[in-house]
């Protein structure tokens, strides 16, 4: 604890409301309702998919959201992700409330403690583990012990001394993420470049060679791969199909398509001699004149995602439909050309993931010495 420090019971300084339920008895009004799915892994609140919902005027009237709530993650989780993370609601207009699997804790008192720097406080304690320790699993669900989590420990120190913290780690926060944003603008920058180099009027005025995508890859299909005991160094695994992304360009791996479920039609690199599951396929190129970075960037030019989402409860790609799509090949040269430039791009990535991993770092180091 910091010398000089007030710390309070987390419920002394807060009001604990309940989420609501779909409402059963008229009044009804249609409100926007924060849920679990709302809720990010780093604790942000993402309103992009927020579900509308038709709740009881009485119920609404006591659990209405305003600016500088708190809601908590009474319920959820799983046995990698605990329960109780905390977002922070910033929406000054419009009718929104939450659901019953999450509460809301309201500051009594703003002059003696901050929204946002409750929030993160609250946050490098669920980092620590705290809210693991307060969690029971129910029929799957993992439910937060409110009475143990309103026993938290919370610093006050002055208001002046709060907000100097909160734009101290805001400032990491704003670096972390437009160092993200670059991360995006170059995945951008390099799919603008293959199509650029590779559209389909400029193959036809050059006359390069036409033929199907399966005339260049050979399809091998997961069913028969090896899986290693140590799973976790690869991209693959379980019944996922395809996970995480590595954009290393090593000459024993090659491209992965998920081929049914959940990453059915996506399209990512670094399988190679590893192994695949039942979920997914490795592209193998069939001829030496072809670059595999270009081939890479090709696959993922084709509509196999698309195709996979027309695929009903059970998205897919068939065989064929792997096989099928009809492409240029271009000139080695302007393949290798192509990778060149892509391979700086990726350069530039690792230089940018690194920093990021530095800026992360040094922002839980802030966040462990001021709340831990």
């Amino acid at each position: 604890m910091k010398e000089g420090w007030e710390y309070k019971k987390l419920g002394d300084i807060t009001t604990t409301i309940n989420g609501l339920w779909t409402g059963k008895k008229p009044p009804f009004k249609t409100v926007a309702v924060v849920r679990n799915t709302n809720f990010t892994k780093d604790c942000n609140l993402d309103m992009s998919n927020i579900a509308f919902i038709d709740v009881e005027e009485r119920q609404y009237a006591t659990r209405k959201l305003v600016y500088g709530d708190i809601i908590i993650e009474k319920s959820g989780g799983s046995d990698k992700q605990p329960v109780g993370r905390p977002v922070l609601f910033e929406i000054s207009d419009g009718d929104y409330s939450f659901s019953n699997f999450t509460s809301t804790l309201r500051i009594k008192n703003t002059k003696e403690i901050i929204p946002r720097f409750l929030h993160k406080a609250l946050y490098e304690a669920y980092l620590r583990g705290e809210t693991f320790k307060m969690q029971s699993k129910t029929t799957g669900i993992h439910n937060l012990d409110f009475k143990a989590y309103n026993k938290l420990l919370i610093p006050t120190p002055p208001i002046s001394e709060q907000q100097r913290i909160v734009e101290e780690l805001d400032l990491l926060s704003s670096i972390i993420e437009k160092k993200k944003a670059q991360l995006n603008e170059l995945d951008n920058l390099a799919q603008s470049l293959f199509y650029e180099m590779f559209n389909e009027e400029f193959a036809i005025k050059q006359n390069w060679r036409k033929c199907h995508v399966g005339d260049v890859y050979k399809f091998q299909y997961g069913k028969g791969n090896k899986i290693p005991e140590d799973k976790g160094n690869y991209l693959c695994y379980g019944s996922n199909g395809v996970v995480g992304h590595h954009t290393t360009f090593n000459s024993e791996d090659a491209p992965i398509i998920g081929h049914i479920g959940a990453y059915a039609g996506i399209v990512n690199w670094g399988i190679g001699k590893h192994y695949v599951t039942y979920n997914g396929v490795i592209c193998k190129l069939k001829e030496d004149c072809n670059n595999p970075i270009y081939g890479y960037y090709m696959l993922k030019s084709q509509d196999y995602l698309n195709i996979a989402k027309r695929g009903g409860a059970q998205p897919f790609v068939s065989y064929d439909l792997l096989e099928e799509p009809t492409i240029y090949v271009p000139p080695l040269g302007l393949q290798n050309q192509f990778a060149s430039k892509i391979e700086a791009i990726e350069h530039q990535k690792e230089l940018i993931k690194q920093s990021i991993k530095e800026v992360e770092t040094l922002y839980n180091s802030r966040m462990d010495f001021w709340f831990n």
